[in-house]
């Protein structure tokens, strides 16, 4: 009679908080916002959708998780490099984790660190790739954003709550650029005063802090050196941004609409840039209370943006949760399985 309770104090409260939260929006966002007035008439649409536009939806969600991962492995060094497979189940436990507490992606960094170093990455290595993925992802995300902006210009006009976003986006990506100019015309200015600053910090030594500063600065001057690299850096992101706005298109699609490039990725580009703010995990709420409206803004009817999107967003941020859980036993399983040597 004693066995349940004891498997209940087993389970952090943290957990079982964070468990609970997740069901009460999984039942908000499937079965409450289809019964709101005006959207009940989404429900006849299933009937008709197209189960090849979903498979299609989901083979694309796949491949953009590969080429974010890809993105990881562009900006390592070569004698770092994992491999692909170890990058893309250290991704999806990093999208399970931070798919589930708010402001994730700091805890999803935090986790993806500690696997990638298992793995036998470089700290400072790790650390830079970690940032650059998610920054430069980011200015590419924002670049995409602003050239849907100014196609669909002539079409729809100025819209001040599009434009709002955008220029957060680039105030955004301007704090970005003084950072990287600190670590690197700065660095030894930078090196210095973090080392002091941090080394406060008790267990933290702060000559260890200016030897990754001096690290970092020397990575950055070499993607910045090497096109090539960069260029690759950017082709990549541009790939996970793409397939997963292009995944979304096909969401919609199965339920009957075809939505242009530039409502597509003027909507997709708002959502995301919104969702960047650490207010709930994943943006949950947030992409969907802008990309709804926006996309039926650009023309959709409302209940096939409802269901495009809940189809989307089921697959974007929901599936990641069990497939990272079960990406990050295997690590803990099988622990000596993910440090391969470098992929050729």
């Amino acid at each position: 009679m004693s066995d349940p309770p004891e498997r209940h104090r087993r389970i952090p409260r943290s957990v079982r908080r964070a468990a609970g939260w997740l069901a009460f929006l999984l039942v908000i966002e499937y079965l409450v916002i289809p019964q709101i007035p005006g959207t009940r008439k989404a429900i006849h649409l299933l009937a008709g959708v197209n189960p090849l536009y979903l498979l299609a939806g989901f083979l694309l969600e796949a491949a953009s998780i590969i080429t974010y991962a890809q993105l990881t492995r562009s900006v390592l060094p070569r004698a770092s490099d994992p491999g692909l497979r170890t990058i893309v189940r250290i991704q999806l436990s990093t999208l399970g984790l931070s798919h589930c507490v708010p402001g994730g992606t700091a805890a999803g960094s935090s986790l993806g660190y500690r696997l990638m170093t298992n793995a036998g990455v470089d700290g400072p290595d790790a650390g830079f790739a970690l940032g650059t993925q998610g920054l430069g992802s980011a200015l590419v995300l924002n670049a995409l954003l602003w050239a849907a902006l100014v196609a669909s210009i002539p079409v729809e006009g100025i819209n001040p709550f599009y434009l709002s976003v955008a220029v957060i986006g680039a105030l955004l990506l301007t704090a970005f650029g003084l950072l990287v100019l600190l670590l690197t015309r700065g660095e030894q200015r930078a090196a210095r005063v973090l080392g002091q600053v941090v080394g406060r910090v008790p267990l933290v030594d702060g000559r260890m802090v200016e030897r990754v500063v001096h690290r970092l600065a020397a990575r950055l001057r070499e993607l910045g050196g090497d096109r090539r690299l960069l260029a690759r850096a950017v082709v990549w992101a541009a790939a996970n941004w793409l397939l997963d706005a292009a995944s979304l298109w096909v969401f919609v699609a199965a339920f009957g609409y075809h939505v242009g490039p530039d409502g597509l990725l003027v909507s997709y580009g708002l959502a995301n840039v919104l969702a960047a703010i650490p207010v709930t995990p994943g943006g949950l709420g947030i992409i969907e209370g802008v990309l709804t409206p926006s996309l039926v803004g650009f023309g959709a009817p409302r209940a096939a943006a409802i269901l495009g999107v809940l189809s989307w967003r089921l697959v974007n941020f929901w599936l990641p949760i069990p497939v990272g859980g079960v990406s990050y036993l295997s690590f803990r399983i099988w622990p000596g399985t993910h440090a391969r040597p470098a992929a050729t």
